[in-house]
């Protein structure tokens, strides 16, 4: 098993949007960075652990958890001109671009990013290393765990 941290603004869909889903589950649309692209097609597997994770907000960070729910398939905005991720470049019969469906687990206390940077133990974390900016990065088994005990400590 692996486990992702997924970031998506709240705005567009939140925790809160996940669990109010039809089936508790959203395709994971919009991804437009090859490495993140790369991480769903090559190394996600359906059941994988996700730190569903609010980005570009007042206070970012950790405000639930997920799963893996699809293997990656064509990420349909990528065809569509009138999506904010449309991709004239690609072509339905060779997609550039594709996602996986995230599954809702449950909703946490919010975990901010703040309090992640003031952890020693994840200062490894690929979320907290300075330039970091990919939409899905890999949580390693310690983190995962470490993460979990804080969301669980009041």
């Amino acid at each position: 098993m692996n486990y992702w941290l997924m970031k998506s603004e709240p705005d567009e869909c939140s925790i809160d949007d996940l669990a109010a889903a039809p089936s508790q589950r959203v395709p994971w649309t919009g991804v437009r960075n090859y490495q993140a692209r790369n991480f769903m097609r090559d190394a996600m597997q359906v059941g994988d652990g996700v730190l569903f994770y609010h980005s570009s907000c007042a206070v970012p960070g950790i405000a639930g958890l997920a799963r893996v729910a699809s293997p990656a398939y064509p990420d349909a905005t990528q065809f569509d001109p009138h999506s904010p991720y449309f991709d004239p470049k690609s072509k339905r019969e060779s997609p550039r671009w594709l996602h996986v469906d995230v599954e809702f687990e449950r909703k946490t206390r919010l975990l901010p990013l703040q309090t992640l940077r003031a952890t020693p133990a994840l200062a490894g974390m690929q979320l907290l290393r300075p330039g970091s900016r990919l939409s899905i990065t890999p949580v390693t088994q310690d983190e995962w765990h470490l993460i979990l005990s804080l969301l669980e400590s009041s």
